[in-house]
């Protein structure tokens, strides 16, 4: 009877482990990092409770009256990819399925084992039936050895009964986890109909869509600028900031020149919020000063006005080497033809979906505003408009797709109140409101990567959303 007793002694020992971590891990499974919420007789389970990890939305479509409407709602690219609770929810239907296969091994096991039991069970019942119907054909020796060997296995019977109940435990078990996969397999279906690698499949096909969509919709006129963003109070009462136009959308560095005038340290911040923080920066030396706050970073070079010349500087960050300088002609310097507001902001860069401009006056024009596109690996005039709007009634200006916006002071009350059209060679006179929330402006740019406005306010640094408008015929010609 050794052999036996110790065959079940090891069932019974596995069963009680297999207990023991069924009871232990079920509960974290089901966690999953979340709520569980019963009304009644029904069951939700909560499992996304950060609002910064919900859905994007995105625009994509055209209405019967020709506006570009579109709307589709879709989940970040990198949520698709990169998302931690879809992992996590992988990672659980993994371990949902090793669970199951794991109980079915171990049921089949179970299955063997009690039926061994079962026997074992019939065979002592047997044995006892006999004993007691025992007479004197046993002698006393052989009885008393019988009745001993009996009295052993007696303790053993309560041991078969809490066997059979754990037996019945794997049993509720194993329903357990089968509800446990139905439940998972419903927040998956609620999640999406699709699979994480086909959803990101389609949310691909979408973007390229909406990217096709801003092809044919192209360049809007400005009908409206958004109320100020403050980004952050920091450095003197002028200076620009800025991010690159051309970089990709995963990079978010931000450069910051305080003043107007000599300067040659330009801080680059990592992201907006280290920026925000002061947190996370290196600072580049540039082997020129700068003059005026009408500098622009464009595909990672910084583009500036070389202090008391017309000579203008790229300067690559990467190489932190200057590529190229060249004299634009004619063009005012040390505070010959500034803005309104002065600070040697004779000449001024910007960058709009079209590519570099340089705003500037010469002599020539009469103090007039001249527009020109540079080339920006070469910095030569590739072509010029007179704007025929004088330089010093403008506070400050900014182009948005090939049209430059003039606003018609940097003080409080400032408003865009003119605007030049290079694809016409026309102007016209507007009246957008422009909410100077600090008095003083002494930088303002586009950025079309954005689609935003950055300016230097009096020693804040403000974003301003824009309206553009732009309606296609219903035959798809804009």
């Amino acid at each position: 009877m050794s052999v036996p007793l110790l065959k079940i002694g090891a069932v019974l020992s596995t069963m009680a482990m297999v207990t023991n971590w069924m009871s232990q891990t079920l509960p974290s499974l089901v966690g999953l990092n979340g709520t569980v919420s019963r009304a009644g007789a029904s069951e939700k389970i909560t499992l996304f409770q950060s609002p910064e990890e919900g859905w994007q939305l995105y625009t994509s479509a055209q209405a019967p009256d020709g506006k570009c409407i579109c709307t589709a709602v879709i989940p970040a690219q990198s949520t698709c990819s990169r998302d931690g609770r879809s992992r996590e929810l992988r990672q659980l239907m993994e371990k949902v399925q090793n669970v199951s296969q794991s109980m079915e091994v171990l049921e089949l096991r179970t299955y063997r084992d009690l039926q061994y039991v079962r026997g074992m069970e019939t065979l002592m019942r047997s044995l006892d039936a006999r004993l007691r119907a025992a007479d004197g054909s046993l002698s006393a020796k052989s009885f008393q050895e019988l009745k001993d060997r009996m009295t052993e296995l007696l303790p053993l019977s309560s041991v078969l009964e809490q066997y059979k109940t754990d037996t019945r435990t794997i049993v509720r078990l194993r329903e357990e986890v089968r509800n446990l996969s139905g439940s998972l397999a419903a927040i998956q279906e609620e999640m999406g109909a699709y699979g994480y690698e086909d959803l990101q499949q389609r949310v691909m096909a979408l973007e390229a869509r909406l990217h096709a969509c801003a092809q044919k919709l192209g360049c809007g006129k400005l009908t409206g600028v958004s109320n100020p963003i403050t980004v952050r109070a920091m450095g003197s009462r002028f200076g620009s900031w800025m991010t690159d136009t051309m970089a990709p959308s995963a990079d978010s560095r931000v450069w910051y020149m305080d003043g107007y005038y000599k300067g040659r340290r330009v801080l680059e911040f990592r992201t907006l919020g280290d920026f925000i923080k002061g947190q996370n920066f290196i600072q580049h030396l540039l082997p020129q000063p700068w003059a005026g706050t009408g500098h622009v970073v464009y595909n990672g070079s910084l583009f500036y006005n070389k202090y008391q010349s017309n000579v203008v500087v790229k300067y690559h960050f990467r190489s932190r080497s200057v590529l190229v300088q060249r004299s634009l002609p004619g063009a005012g310097y040390n505070n010959t033809f500034p803005y309104s507001w002065g600070g040697f902001s004779d000449m001024d860069f910007m960058v709009d979906e079209s590519g570099l401009w340089a705003v500037y006056t010469t002599n020539q024009n009469a103090g007039n505003i001249v527009v020109s596109r540079l080339d920006p690996h070469t910095l030569e005039v590739m072509r010029s408009w007179d704007t025929g709007y004088p330089k010093r009634s403008a506070g400050e200006a900014f182009m948005i797709c090939g049209v430059l916006y003039v606003t018609n002071s940097h003080l409080a009350g400032a408003k865009v109140y003119f605007a030049y059209f290079t694809n016409t060679s026309s102007y016209e006179y507007t009246d957008v409101p422009f909410h100077n929330q600090y008095s003083h402006i002494s930088m303002l740019d586009y950025n079309p990567r954005e689609r935003a406005l950055y300016t230097w306010n009096n020693g804040h640094q403000v974003l301003y959303n824009v309206t553009l408008f732009h309606v296609i015929s219903t035959s798809g010609d804009p």
